[in-house]
C-alpha cells in the first residue's frame, strides 16, 4: 500500500448498514419480537440473513431500469412480503410496517460514536447510504451519531454502487470526488467508490453478516486504506 496523503481528503463519507451500524443484530432482535408476539415459528437470525440477501438484487433491478425508482423502504416492504409468504408466516399490516421500520432503528458499532467524532474534528463526515433520507435521519438521530450530514442514494435516484451516487455526494458537498474518502465494510461499495473517482478505506467488520456468514475481508478488497475500526482510521488520518 502506497503512503496515503491525508491532507488530500476533505470529506470522509461512511457507509451505514454494516459499516457504522450493526444491521444483523438490530433486525434480528426486532423481528424476533414480532414473531414471538404473532406466535410465528421462524428463526429471526435466519430471517434477517434472508431479508438482507434480497437487498442487492432489489436495488440492481432499479439500477438496470427493470422497475421505476423506489426508495429503500418500498424495496424492503416488497421483499418482506415475499419472504413472509415463502415461510408461510402471517403478520398483520402494523407488524409488517414495524419490520420495515426496523431498518430505521439499528445499534451503532461500539467504535462508531467516538471514532466518527475524532474524524469530524478534522474532516466533514457524511453518512452516504442506500437508505432513504427519512430512514437515515431517524437512524442517526436515534443513535446520536455525529455526522455533519446525511446523503441518501435517494438524492441521486439510484443506488450504490452506481457511480452517480458517489458523484452526487461530492457535488452536493462541492468537492472533487478525489477529495472524498469512502469508508465501507463491503467490497462492492469500495469498488463502486473507486470507479467513481473517490479514495477508499475498507473497514473490516467480521460480525457484519451475523454469526453464521463470513463478512467481506480486507485481503480480498483493493482500497487505499484498510482498517478494523473508526479509531484505527482516525489514527491513520492523524485525528
Amino acid at each position: 500500500m502506497t503512503e496515503f496523503d491525508s491532507d488530500s481528503v476533505q470529506v470522509v463519507a461512511c457507509d451505514v448498514f454494516g459499516t457504522t451500524v450493526d444491521w444483523f443484530t438490530g433486525v434480528a432482535e426486532q423481528a424476533g419480537a414480532e414473531f414471538r408476539s404473532a406466535g410465528a415459528d421462524l428463526d429471526a437470525g435466519t430471517f434477517a440473513e434472508e431479508w438482507r440477501d434480497m437487498y442487492l438484487p432489489a436495488m440492481q433491478r432499479v439500477r438496470d431500469g427493470e422497475r421505476p425508482w423506489a426508495y429503500l423502504d418500498t424495496l424492503h416492504r416488497e421483499s418482506l412480503d415475499t419472504l413472509l409468504d415463502r415461510h408461510g408466516v402471517a403478520l398483520d399490516e402494523a407488524a409488517r410496517a414495524r419490520l420495515v421500520r426496523a431498518w430505521h432503528l439499528l445499534p451503532a458499532w461500539p467504535d462508531a460514536f467516538a471514532g466518527l467524532g475524532r474524524l469530524r474534528a478534522r474532516y466533514t463526515v457524511a453518512a452516504l447510504s442506500n437508505g432513504g433520507f427519512a430512514l437515515l435521519t431517524r437512524l442517526v438521530k436515534n443513535e446520536g451519531l455525529p455526522f455533519d450530514c446525511v446523503i441518501s442514494a435517494e438524492l441521486a435516484r439510484s443506488y450504490k454502487p452506481a457511480p452517480e451516487v458517489y458523484r452526487t455526494a461530492a457535488s452536493l458537498l462541492d468537492v472533487d470526488p478525489g477529495r472524498v474518502l469512502m469508508v465501507a465494510a463491503h467490497t462492492w461499495d469500495i469498488d463502486g467508490a473507486r470507479a467513481a473517482g473517490l479514495r477508499t478505506a475498507f473497514l473490516e467488520r467480521p460480525g457484519e453478516k451475523g454469526p453464521h456468514r463470513k463478512a467481506d475481508l480486507a485481503e480480498s478488497t483493493t482500497s487505499d486504506l484498510k482498517v478494523t475500526s473508526f479509531f484505527e482510521l482516525a489514527d491513520l488520518l492523524g485525528c
